[in-house]
C-alpha cells in the first residue's frame, strides 16, 4: 500500500483517539499498518500470522478483534461474511467494489464493473446518504465448471462402459 494512504489512514486514527480520549498504542497501529498491507480480503488468523511472523509483533486475539471493531466503526476496515467465513479488508479510497462468489468452492475475487458503480452513484435515495457500496454475485467459477465437467464426462464414459459389458 503507498505510504501516502498509510499515513492518512494513521492521521485518522491518531485524530480518533485523541478526540476520545483513548490511548494512541502500538498494538492499534502495528496492526494498522498489516490490515494497510495485505491487498484483498484476510481472515483474523491470516492478519494474527502476519503480525507474529512477517512484523515480529505477536498480539492477542482479542486485542486483534477489538482493535478491527475499532476500524470498521471508523470505515478503515469493512467486514465481509462470505460464505461462512469472515473476511475484512482495507476500504480506505476503496470503497465501492463488486465480489464474484464461487458458490462450490468459496473462493472471493473482486472485479470492477464502471456500468454498476456508476448505476449505483446515480441512485436517488430518499433520506439515506450513501458511503459507498459492496455488492456481492454468486455463481460457479471456471475451475469447478471445468471439474464439474470433467466428473459428468467420467460418469457418462463408466455407465457406456458397463452398459457395453452388460450387453456382451
Amino acid at each position: 500500500m503507498k505510504e501516502s494512504v498509510i499515513s492518512a489512514v494513521e492521521r485518522l486514527l491518531d485524530n480518533y483517539l485523541e478526540m476520545n480520549n483513548h490511548r494512541k498504542t502500538p498494538e492499534r497501529y502495528s496492526i494498522l499498518r498489516a490490515v494497510y498491507s495485505i491487498h484483498g480480503h484476510f481472515t483474523i488468523d491470516e492478519l494474527k500470522a502476519r503480525l507474529d511472523k512477517e512484523m515480529d509483533f505477536p498480539v492477542s486475539r482479542a486485542t486483534l478483534y477489538n482493535t478491527l471493531n475499532l476500524f470498521l466503526s471508523l470505515r478503515l476496515v469493512i467486514r465481509h461474511r462470505f460464505q461462512g467465513s469472515t473476511k475484512y479488508e482495507a476500504c480506505y479510497d476503496n470503497q465501492s467494489h463488486c465480489h464474484q462468489i464461487c458458490s462450490q468452492c468459496g473462493k472471493v475475487t473482486e472485479i470492477k464493473s464502471p456500468e454498476i458503480i456508476a448505476a449505483v452513484e446515480s441512485l436517488q435515495l430518499k433520506r439515506f446518504r450513501k458511503d459507498g457500496f459492496t455488492l456481492y454475485i454468486y455463481g460457479i467459477c471456471s475451475t469447478c465448471q471445468a471439474k464439474s465437467a470433467k466428473r459428468k464426462n467420467a460418469t457418462k464414459k463408466k455407465e457406456s462402459n458397463n452398459k457395453n459389458t452388460a450387453e456382451k
